[in-house]
C-alpha cells in the first residue's frame, strides 16, 4: 500500500485534470512529474507553476521563441532528462525557430559546460531534427554505447 496520496473525490480529479489541461495548453507539454503531482499534491503543482508562469509562459518582454532557446541551452547544460529538451526543441520548433538556430544555442554550452554537456544537447537536437551524419571512409573503432 502506497502512502502517496491520490485526489479523492470526482470533483477533485476534475479540478487535477482541467490543472494539467491548463498546463498542457500554456506550455505546449506536460512533463511526467506534473502529471504525478497533479495526483500527489495539486497545491504544490499549482505553487511550482505559478513561479514558471511568471518566468516562462506569461508574456512579458522575451519572445516564447526566445525563452525556449534559453531554455534548450540551459537545460542542455544542466543535463537534464533528454525527454525535458526535446519537449523544449519541439515548442521552439513550432513557434519557428530554425534547427540550426536551436543548434546555435546548444552550441553556447560549450565554452561554459564542456563537451559532455553539449553532446548531451545535440544528441537529443540531431534526433528531433533528423540530422543526418557523415561516416568515415577510413577503418575506426565504434563508439557507439
Amino acid at each position: 500500500m502506497s502512502d502517496i496520496p491520490e485526489v479523492g473525490s470526482s470533483q477533485d480529479r476534475e479540478e487535477a485534470q482541467e490543472y494539467i489541461d491548463k498546463i498542457a495548453q500554456a506550455r505546449g507539454y506536460v512533463l511526467p512529474y506534473h502529471k504525478l503531482m497533479a495526483n500527489a499534491d495539486l497545491p504544490v503543482l499549482k505553487a511550482a507553476n505559478n513561479l514558471v508562469a511568471a518566468a516562462y509562459t506569461d508574456q512579458r518582454h522575451l519572445s516564447r521563441a526566445t525563452k525556449e532557446l534559453i531554455f534548450v541551452n540551459s537545460l542542455t547544460a544542466l543535463r537534464a532528462p533528454k525527454g525535458q529538451i526535446a519537449s523544449h526543441i519541439r515548442v521552439a520548433l513550432d513557434l519557428g525557430v530554425s534547427p540550426i538556430e536551436i543548434l546555435e544555442a546548444i552550441e553556447i554550452v560549450l565554452p561554459e559546460a564542456g563537451i559532455v554537456a553539449f553532446q548531451h544537447g545535440f544528441e537529443v537536437w540531431a534526433e528531433i531534427v533528423g540530422a543526418e551524419a557523415i561516416e568515415p571512409t577510413v577503418s575506426v573503432h565504434d563508439t557507439a554505447e
